[in-house]
Formats: C-alpha cells, structure tokens, sequence
C-alpha cells in the first residue's frame, strides 16, 4: 500500500497493533538470558503461534520478532553474521500467519550501543546497520516499519534515514519512549522529539514501552498539539512490580482499553501495547475502538514551546577559570596531585594543599577513585580544598559508576559549587582495583562525556533543552604518548579535540623521545599539553610503572639506575627517582605548557623538589 493510500486510511479510521511479542515469548518459556529474535530460527512454530494469537484478538498490524535482530545485539550472542536470516524469517513467519488480511510491520528498535556525540559508534555505523536489518525485513515482506522504544533522537534519526534509503515507499511509525515526565530517557521533551521525528520524515509519530497508559496519554496530550502527523500509543501494561521475584504488569486490559479510548479522542490513529500487554488486552482495546469514531485532532501549534534551542557561544579560555588564563597567555602551570583519603577526614589534604599554594603550584589534580579503590569523594575534596585551602583544582570526572543522566546531574552541581578545570576520563575498571567482584557502568566513554560537557558549556542539556544559564568549564583530557598502538590513540585524540578538548594531560613521562614524537603528531591542534612527571620511589615501582601501567614506558637506561640505586638502599633509590624526574622536567618543560607530579605515596615533599629546577 502506497503511504498516500495509508494517511487516508489513518483519516478514517483508528489501527489496532499487536501487544508484547517478549512477554509471550518469556511466558511461553523462553528465558531473558536468550535471544529472543533468533527463536525465529530456532522455533517458528512457537513466533507463528504468537502472532496467531494476536490475530485472533483482532490485531490488525502484526510487528515481526526482531527488535533487537540488530548487529550489535546479536554480537551478544555470536549471531551477528545470521543478520539477514534471523530479520528474513521473522519477516516471513508473520507474512504467512497474516495472509492478506492483517499488515506486517518491521519492527527495529535501538541497537544497544551509544552513538556519537555520546560514544564511539559513528553514525555512519548507525545508518549502514539499520540499512542491512530494513533490507532484509523488507525481502521478507513486511508492509510497513515500526521503530520503536528509542531513547536517542540522533539514533532514530539514522533508522529513518536507513528506511528511507532502502524502502522509501513504505510507511514509518517511529516511536520514543518515555519517562514519567513525558520526556525521553535522554530529558528531550516531547514538543521536540515531535518536531524533529515530522521534520526528518516519519509518517507517524508515536510513543511506547517504559511508562503505563496515563503517563503515556500526557505525553500524546502535548505531542498532539505540536504536529499534524497521526499518533501512535503503545504503552506497556502499566509499571512492573516485583512480585517473589518476577515483574509483573498489572494493568487489567479493561483498565488499558478505557485509556485507549482516550488516546484515540486525542487523535491517535494506532493503538497497540507494550511490555506485559498479551492478546487479551489487545482483545478489550478492540471493543474500544469500535466504541470510537475517531476523533480529529485540534492542532495548536506551540511555537514558544517547539523551538529548538539554539547553542550559546562558549566562554573562552581566559575567561573561565586562573588555569585557562595562563594557559591561554601560554604561561607555563604546575599542578600537583592529591589523592582523596581513605575515610572521611581531609583535614591532612587540606593541609597539603596549602602548603602546595605557599610553594607557587598553581593547581592541584584530584583522581576520581584511583585505580578504583575505596576512597573520598573527588568532588567533595575538590570543594573542600577549593573552599578551606584556597588553592584553584582540575578535578578528574570519570565515566565509570555513572550513567549519562547521573554525569549531567553531576556536573551542574560540580559546577554550582564553583569548579570549573576538569580532566576527562573514562575511568579505571573495578578490576584494577580493591573491589575485583564490583560492577561497572560505562554508559559513555571519555570522547562522549567531553560531548556532553560541551554541550553544557553551550547552554543545552543532553535533550538539547536550553539550561537557565550555559557552565563554563575549562576542559581537559588524558592522552597516551606511548601508547601500545599509537594510531588508535592519535584517532581518539583528534576525536576529543573535535568534542571540545581545551587542553591535555599525558601519562607520566619517562622517554622524552617518545613525547616529542607524540608532540609532532598533535602540534597542528595547537592545544596546550601539559606533561604527566612520575618520581620513581623505587625498583619495584619502576618495574610496576612499565610492565603494568600502559603506555607509561621506562627505557632501560632509567631501570638500570634504579638497580644500581636500589642495591644501596630504599632511600637512595627514591633519591634517584627524584633526580630522574628532575632530570626529565629540565628535557621536556620547553615542549610543553606546564608538568603534572604524581608523588607516589604521598610524598609531596619529593614533588616539591622536582620543582626546584624550575
């Protein structure tokens, strides 16, 4: 059917969808650590029942088995070469329970993998991915195409894009999922993502999954004034509650069919469910559509409300914190690091700090959970030595531990308490660490977060809402000159400068030639570089710094002094560490804009004398 031909029928009256495909699977004994799209394969007579049943309720779209027949989902499961049979046969199996009296919709949701400005996934990637999963959908023969259950509006923008490249005649319904609020898990509201879902070409707009039928229908209140495309509603069966140890959808399909009603008076024309919706709600919604007759909407259009933010001009350099200043004059800077305590007391922190400002170090550098050990906050330490010692900080802010919410949260109160240098980081893994058996959250990576703090800086959040008013942090990252593959770090430097990368921090150095040769290769971003100073406290520390901590590389000249010293003794092994350090600073401080000194084990006393030959 021709999209012309589907916005008439969509005028004259309202479409049933189907309901949930993975709660019939996992009822019918399909367990959640398996894939579900490729029981297509394994089991189709199981798919086909599935649909039959839904059928039978009156569906009148069927979506295929294939949310997640993705490459990158199926890599989970060592399927991502069995793209194209497993999206085929879903494809297929719906086709022949449908006949010629029910619709089959491709369904495509999110790939599971975050796309830039957020992570490394190109969108490039994104397009050619969805393109191979809307091909082979399509040589199944699928009659339309359901994107569903999106977060990202960058990420659906590529999916439609990738139908309208290989199926430009066929319809798209491309729907975001929600919050409580209305808004989408990324914070964008619903005036926007309408907007922009009708401006790169969906055909009809839509919301599903994640929220129950009320909060759904204020979303659809707010969307419908904002577009004059036809809406779509499938919400799941309300919020799942975890009943002896299973979720469990409570929504009676009577409760679901009395607010289908009233998502079809607010003009929706496509009805269907979500997570924990089965063929009998799906039946009682069938009874509410035909109690309706299918109101047409009141466009309102709100412009105040759609228009899209626009990016504020960032502060420059000089303008944002004493570090920027002199790093944008080019004045040569030293900061210093200071490790959070274990416990709660930072009274010797504080002390330090402020001898460290007696002595002329301009910033101190706080690591966010090094090596990932228990320790004080970061930030509270950075507010604490800003405020009590009076010195400036770059506060490290790692992706581990925190998802891109929680990091955006984070920063606006980072940036309330007055910080503003911050260096970049992805973070170590628990792994490394005190806690081997402790999880890890990596919902973004250092490029994706110095995007966002960008973003930040340019008065937008995340949704690409407008902040009340832009932060304006100075922004730092880590770099690897003797990075193991070389080329791959270059790539992902030029990404963080492409993100907003103001200045960089290296590894400790301890081969000056490889920091020249690292220096060349970035000269032509002409970002300030500030060079990480490591004074060896021992043997064991030298061989720990180049067999275990990558990219910081001791040449054999340098281990050999270390022998030699150490067989004296362990003070005349740190006073050689020292010396080598000092020797270092005197090499490199003409290459670069200023020196980072990691004191290892607390002892700042030898960071101080490194300074001496400055």
């Amino acid at each position: 059917m021709k999209i012309e031909e589907w916005l008439g029928l969509l005028q004259e009256r309202v479409l049933l969808a189907d309901g949930a495909m993975g709660t019939m699977l996992y009822n019918k004994g399909i367990y959640l650590n398996l894939c579900f799209d490729e029981v297509n394969l394994t089991n189709p007579d199981l798919v086909r029942s599935i649909h039959r049943e839904y059928i039978e309720a009156g569906a009148e779209i069927i979506e295929t088995n294939t949310f997640g027949a993705n490459r990158f989902k199926l890599k989970k499961y060592g399927l991502e070469d069995k793209v194209k049979e497993i999206n085929q046969a879903g494809a297929a199996i719906a086709r022949e329970e449908a006949g010629k009296r029910v619709w089959v919709a491709g369904s495509i949701g999110p790939l599971g993998v975050k796309i830039e400005p957020w992570g490394p996934t190109s969108v490039e990637e994104v397009e050619e991915a969805f393109r191979e999963q809307v091909a082979a959908l399509l040589s199944g023969g699928v009659d339309l195409f359901i994107l569903e259950t999106f977060s990202d509006i960058n990420e659906i923008h590529q999916a439609i894009k990738a139908v309208k490249k290989e199926a430009p005649d066929k319809l798209i319904v491309a729907q975001m999922t929600i919050e409580e609020d209305g808004n989408s898990l990324y914070g964008t509201t619903p005036e926007v993502f309408t907007r922009k879902l009708e401006e790169w070409g969906a055909h009809v707009i839509g919301v599903n999954c994640s929220v129950g039928p009320a909060a759904m229908l204020q979303c659809i209140e707010r969307m419908v004034k904002v577009t004059s495309k036809p809406l779509s509603a499938m919400p799941n069966a309300g919020v799942p509650r975890n009943i002896e140890g299973r979720n469990i959808y409570l929504c009676s399909p009577d409760y679901l069919a009395e607010y289908s009603r009233r998502f079809i008076l607010n003009g929706v024309r496509i009805v269907g469910g979500c997570c924990g919706t089965t063929p009998a709600h799906i039946r009682a919604i069938r009874g509410a559509i035909r109690s309706l007759q299918p109101a047409k909407p009141q466009i309102i259009l709100i412009q105040e409300e759609i228009e899209e933010a626009k990016e504020l001009k960032p502060k420059p350099m000089a303008e944002k914190s004493a570090l920027g200043k002199k790093l944008s004059e080019g004045k040569f800077v030293v900061s210093i690091e200071v490790v959070p305590p274990r416990g709660c007391d930072p009274s010797e922190a504080i002390e330090v700090a402020r001898k460290l400002k007696e002595k002329g170090v301009d910033c101190v550098n706080i690591p966010d959970g090094p090596r990932a050990s228990a320790r004080m906050s970061s930030m509270a330490l950075a507010f604490l030595l800003q405020a009590k010692a009076g010195i400036e900080v770059i506060l490290h802010y790692t992706c581990r531990d925190r998802n891109l919410l929680g990091i955006q949260s984070d920063l606006l109160g980072i940036h309330a308490h007055g910080i503003r240098n911050l260096l970049l980081i992805t973070g170590d893994p628990p792994k490394l660490g005190d806690y081997p058996d402790a999880t890890a959250v990596f919902d973004i990576d250092s490029i994706g977060l110095t995007n966002l703090v960008s973003f930040l800086n340019k008065g937008l959040d995340i949704g690409r809402r407008r902040l009340p008013s832009p932060t304006s942090f100075l922004i730092g990252v880590g770099v690897n000159p003797g990075a193991v593959n070389i080329d791959y770090e270059m790539s992902r430097f030029h990404w963080k400068v492409e993100a907003g990368a103001e200045f960089a921090i290296t590894q400790p150095v301890f081969d000056v030639k490889l920091l020249e040769d690292f220096l060349n290769r970035v000269e032509r971003y002409h970002l300030p570089i500030i060079a990480g100073v490591w004074p060896l406290a021992s043997l064991r520390n030298a061989e720990f710094m180049h067999n275990e901590v990558p990219g910081a590389r001791v040449p054999e000249e340098i281990m050999e002094r270390m022998r030699r010293a150490q067989a004296i003794g362990p003070e005349r092994a740190r006073e050689e560490g020292i010396a080598i350090a000092q020797e270092i600073v005197e090499k490199i401080k003409d290459m670069v804009q200023g020196i980072q000194i990691s004191p290892p084990l607390g002892r700042y006393d030898a960071a101080l004398r490194i300074l001496e030959v400055l």
